[in-house]
């Protein structure tokens, strides 16, 4: 009794204080190569352990204006290509993917199962669909239109089990029936009843599916040909014919933008776009 006691009243005592350390410890870790990308692209030279040479603007501007790579586009004409491509595709997997998580998540049918698998699993690398892509559809391939459906097809599963999440924690033939007995029709029960509710996965779905699509690289790598590159591509271009400094630029712009998505769609849902009755 008493080992047993002093055993509870250690891991009690340090047991909590021990995991917090731990994830303390972890974040540090994935957190530390992130802030020093970003501090090392306001930095002159790396050429010791650590960054020195601040506070200079100079790596930013020449990927902004893509002068030390000799690119034809700049940064921002990339930024707002690549976002429209990545926000066609999350469309897409909110038209498609939020009635199959629903129909997942509520009904019981003949298939469900193998419906459910096939929602949540990747249909194919991205390398592999790109591929598969130029060999079936060669004229589409050279176009913005495959690049939004890759991405799609690509990231749907996020979006599904993000959605079904919340719908299987809410009981939908509830909300329904009350819908129904103050006189809604389906679809309005759907659209403003079912789907508001739902909000905190849709939102969570959509910034996964944005971001991801935003920087897949090995789609985009296959079947993007001329024109304006999407972000991937012209972070590679960066990345691979520039110096490590103007490299950590366009990562931290990369990363500005995905923060800047992220916290806007938060802003969005707090605010109450979703409406929930």
């Amino acid at each position: 009794m008493v080992g047993r006691f002093s055993e509870g009243s250690v891991s009690a005592r340090y047991g909590r204080s021990f995991v917090k350390l731990v994830l303390v410890l972890t974040l540090v870790f994935l957190a530390f190569p992130v802030v020093m990308t970003f501090l090392s692209s306001f930095a002159s030279d790396w050429s010791a352990v650590f960054p020195t040479g601040f506070v200079t603007f100079d790596h930013w501007s020449d990927v902004i204006y893509g002068t030390d790579i000799g690119a034809d586009v700049a940064v921002g004409s990339s930024l707002a290509y690549s976002t429209g491509l990545a926000l066609g595709g999350v469309i897409i997997n909110l038209i498609v993917g939020v009635p199959i998580a629903y129909a997942i998540a509520r009904y019981e049918f003949w298939g469900r199962d193998w419906v459910n698998v096939f929602a949540i699993l990747p249909l194919a690398p991205g390398i592999i669909l790109g591929i598969a892509f130029l060999r079936t559809y060669p004229d589409l391939s050279t176009s913005g239109i495959a690049l939004i459906i890759g991405y799609s097809l690509l990231k749907a599963p996020y979006m599904v089990m993000a959605v079904q999440s919340s719908f299987q924690s809410m009981d939908l033939r509830q909300l329904e029936e009350s819908a129904r007995s103050l006189g809604a029709s389906w679809p309005r029960t759907f659209l403003t009843v079912i789907v508001p509710n739902a909000k905190t996965g849709i939102i969570a779905g959509s910034i996964i599916s944005w971001t991801l699509a935003a920087a897949e690289f090995n789609f985009s790598y296959i079947v993007y040909s001329r024109g304006t590159p999407p972000l991937a591509i012209f972070l590679y271009n960066n990345i691979t014919n520039a110096s490590f400094l103007n490299a950590a630029a366009a990562v931290s712009i990369f990363f500005l933008l995905i923060a800047l998505v992220t916290i806007s769609l938060q802003i969005i849902g707090n605010r109450g776009s979703f409406r929930r009755i």
